[in-house]
């Protein structure tokens, strides 16, 4: 009885750490990319979290991947982190983060479709082609370029960039179980330290001057920072570990229309994103198709 006590208050810890922590990171990015560029803050954020995690990985892990894993961890690092991410960052810094929440909400969609096409070539359930349709239709609601936005502050040019990004990460996501992968914390944390490196790289190239900026680093950025790769980083992606390894995949894949509800109301009360008619209809438009997709996975 205590054994079972005590894995359903981890189960409980794990998933209100995805969903808050995990919703959060949206506004995080967005106070550290006020002052700091987006492709160098994600370099910094993962280089940190991902030696952290190494050393961490060792002592409890102590194996050490040969070179086909390596490679195939460094890889799949640069699809999910070093572009994945990244691209959020980079959205973020020009866009209300609770609507790029909204956009990577569509994530399974993305998954599934690519398996469908690419991978596993398994038709989606009738459920989840209807909830992928209506998914897309709420983003085309929120983001539609033929119609009358009067109050639109933002481009739209950084929607390309994130749906650019999840295409990668679904990429990466699919490959994964198809790869020769180290051992699970050992594969994360190079995966951290590969998407730093190449985030680093393309900072050099698209951000000159990029490093000078941290001196004009505020204390709110600061703080964001830390927690984007203390808390973020390390607390967040643990907790969804142990989910995927402890938990049905149907409560775990709820995160996906947490995350944006989370986002949303945190860039209202802190980061002032407005949150008009239009984008209160649209977000639930949106979730409640991810809701679809995950209720109609096979």
């Amino acid at each position: 009885m205590s054994q079972r006590s005590s894995l359903s208050s981890k189960l409980i810890f794990c998933l209100l750490a995805v969903y808050i922590i995990w919703g959060s990171t949206y506004l995080g990015m967005k106070i550290a990319t006020k002052v700091v560029p987006p492709f160098f803050l994600s370099s910094l954020r993962f280089l940190a979290a991902g030696s952290l995690l190494l050393i961490f990985a060792y002592w409890r892990e102590r194996t050490w991947p040969d070179r086909r894993q390596l490679l195939a961890a460094c890889g799949i690092g640069i699809a999910l982190i070093g572009i994945g991410n990244t691209t959020v960052a980079l959205a973020v810094h020009y866009m209300p983060s609770g609507l790029v929440a909204l956009m990577v909400a569509a994530m399974p969609a993305w998954i599934m479709g690519m398996d469908w096409a690419f991978f596993s070539k398994q038709r989606p359930s009738g459920l989840t082609l209807v909830g992928i349709a209506i998914g897309f239709a709420g983003l085309f609601l929120l983001f539609n370029p033929f119609a009358q936005h009067e109050a639109r502050t933002f481009p739209l040019w950084p929607v390309i960039v994130v749906v650019a990004g999840n295409i990668c990460w679904a990429i990466g996501t699919l490959l994964v179980p198809r790869l020769p992968m180290p051992a699970q914390i050992t594969s994360t944390a190079i995966q951290m330290l590969a998407g730093g490196i190449f985030s680093f790289a393309i900072s050099l190239v698209l951000e000159p001057g990029a490093i000078h900026t941290l001196s004009a680093m505020p204390t709110e950025g600061w703080q964001a920072y830390v927690y984007l790769v203390l808390i973020g980083s390390l607390v967040g992606y643990t907790s969804y570990s142990w989910l995927s390894k402890n938990a049905p995949p149907g409560l775990t894949a709820t995160y996906a229309y947490v995350n944006p509800i989370v986002a949303l109301l945190l860039g209202w009360a802190i980061g002032n994103e407005a949150i008009t008619p239009m984008v209160g209809l649209s977000a639930a438009v949106v979730i409640g198709g991810v809701v679809m997709m995950t209720l109609g996975r096979r």
